[in-house]
């Protein structure tokens, strides 16, 4: 595949055909934030939070799995965009009841993050019920809190595609969804040792390592 001329922000550059926005734009130091995205995999356009404006498109389109074409006019940071992001961010928070005020990691929390770019203040939206689970330290190797997962599936990727292991999975079905270790069991495995790829990857802090007492 030979080149094709995008603009992105008003930056005018040459890309690769075939390559995504998020691809195109990263290359030329154009930031657009992700939750769910690994770089040099495949795309799942779960978390909705890269979605840019793309003249001509009736919607906004998810940067991580659409590719570029020739002409091709993209906007990362329209007033439209940011209100889609701020609503996403907004969405995610309404069933993160981790506890950030007093989480000492905060500060490395994508989606803690995110929420301050966009001004996200309390969540707007009621649930049925908060997700709350008590935070895990049975696994020497990972500790797990998933009261604050955003069930954006970076650790089971990273685990079976990266790590090759498939210890995670996601369990049960709406609402009820949660990244769950086999038959939704403690996450004792041996095999978590002297690996945390699924740590290096969590965008929020409900994977980390265990405090070493």
């Amino acid at each position: 595949m030979g080149d094709v001329n995008v603009n992105i922000d008003g930056k005018r550059m040459k890309v690769r055909a075939g390559v995504t926005i998020l691809e195109a734009a990263t290359a030329h130091g154009i930031k657009i934030p992700t939750l769910c995205h690994i770089k040099d995999q495949l795309p799942t356009g779960v978390c909705r939070v890269c979605v840019v404006e793309v003249e001509g498109s009736r919607t906004l389109v998810g940067s991580c799995h659409t590719p570029v074409f020739e002409g091709m006019v993209v906007h990362t940071q329209s007033p439209k965009v940011a209100a889609a992001r701020k609503v996403v961010v907004e969405l995610m928070l309404t069933a993160h009841t981790g506890d950030c005020v007093n989480d000492t990691n905060a500060e490395n929390c994508v989606l803690h993050n995110l929420a301050s770019d966009y001004e996200v203040g309390a969540p707007r939206f009621n649930m049925r019920a908060p997700r709350y689970y008590p935070a895990e330290e049975a696994n020497p190797y990972v500790r797990r809190n998933l009261s604050k997962c955003i069930l954006c599936r970076k650790c089971i990727r990273a685990c079976s595609d990266i790590a090759g292991k498939n210890i995670l999975s996601i369990g049960y079905r709406g609402f009820r969804s949660k990244v769950v270790a086999g038959y939704d069991e403690p996450l004792v495995s041996e095999a978590c040792r002297d690996c945390g790829i699924c740590i290096e990857h969590c965008p929020t802090g409900a994977l980390s390592a265990p405090v070493k007492v």
